[in-house]
C-alpha cells in the first residue's frame, strides 16, 4: 500500500479499479471466467492482472500497457507461427534459446527480425493451458484445466463440491477420549456457500459424503440458513 500511495491519482484509482473487478475471484473464489465476463473484460486481460497482482502486489495494477505496444508486436503471421511453434515445443526452451532459434528462422524467411521483448510477450501470451498441454502432456493436462473448462459454476446450486479435513481441536469423544474430529463438508461452487456439513471420530468415507449431502438437499430447520436445494 505505501507503493501505491507515491503513485498519481490516477494510477491509484486505476489499480483499485482492476483490484475491485478481480476481487470476487480472489476473495471469494468465484471463476475468474464469470467474473471477467461480469465485468465485460476479455478473459485474457484479467488473467495478466491477476498474473501480475499475485506476482508484485496492488501496485502492478496501475501499470499501463504501452502505447507503442501493437506496433511493437505487429509482426506477420508466418513469424508468429514460427515463435508459438518454438514455444511449445518439448522439452521447453529457455527464452534466450528459444530467441536465438527464432533469430535464424526469421531470417531464412527473410522477414524483418522481432526484438526479443516481442518474442518474450508473444511466449509469455501464450493460453497457459495451451503450454501445459504441449509441455507436460495430456494428463497433466487433464488434472489441471479440463475439470475446470468443463463444469464452471454459472448459478447457485449449478455445482457443489464434497471435501474432508481434520479439524485442529480435541474433542471428548464417546469413548471418553479426546481426539480430533474430521468434518465433512458440501460447498455451492458459486457462491462458496456451505450448502452441507457431516462431523465425525471416524475417518471419511463415502457414508460420510452422502450424510452431508443428504443435509445440503435436505430443508435447514434454521430458516436463517438458505442454502437448501433451491437458489437464493
Amino acid at each position: 500500500m505505501d507503493e501505491l500511495a507515491g503513485l498519481p491519482e490516477e494510477a491509484r484509482k486505476l489499480a483499485l479499479d482492476r483490484f475491485r473487478l478481480l476481487r470476487p475471484h480472489v476473495e471469494q473464489n468465484q471463476p475468474l471466467r464469470t467474473v471477467a465476463l461480469a465485468a465485460g473484460v476479455p478473459y485474457r486481460t484479467a488473467h495478466r492482472w491477476l498474473k501480475q497482482y499475485r506476482r508484485f502486489g496492488l501496485v502492478a495494477l496501475a501499470r499501463r500497457a504501452r502505447q507503442d505496444r501493437g506496433r511493437r508486436r505487429a509482426v506477420s503471421g508466418k513469424v508468429k507461427e514460427a515463435i508459438e511453434g518454438r514455444a511449445l515445443q518439448k522439452p521447453p526452451l529457455p527464452i534466450a534459446a528459444l530467441y536465438r532459434q527464432v533469430r535464424r528462422v526469421v531470417q531464412n524467411l527473410g522477414e524483418p527480425v522481432p526484438s526479443y521483448s516481442v518474442v518474450y510477450d508473444i511466449v509469455h501470451t501464450l493460453p497457459a493451458d495451451l503450454v501445459t498441454l504441449a509441455h507436460d502432456g495430456t494428463k497433466v493436462y487433464s488434472e489441471t484445466f479440463e475439470l475446470i473448462h468443463r463444469h464452471e459454476a454459472e448459478r447457485p446450486n449449478a455445482i457443489w463440491q464434497a471435501d474432508h479435513t481434520p479439524l485442529d481441536i480435541l474433542v471428548v469423544g464417546p469413548d471418553g477420549k479426546a481426539a480430533k474430529p474430521w468434518l465433512t463438508v458440501v460447498i455451492d461452487d458459486y457462491s462458496r456457500a456451505l450448502a452441507g456439513y457431516f462431523l465425525s471420530f471416524e475417518d471419511p468415507s463415502a457414508l460420510h459424503t452422502s450424510l452431508a449431502l443428504r443435509q445440503a438437499i435436505w430443508r435447514k430447520e434454521d430458516s436463517r440458513w438458505m442454502v437448501c436445494g433451491m437458489d437464493w
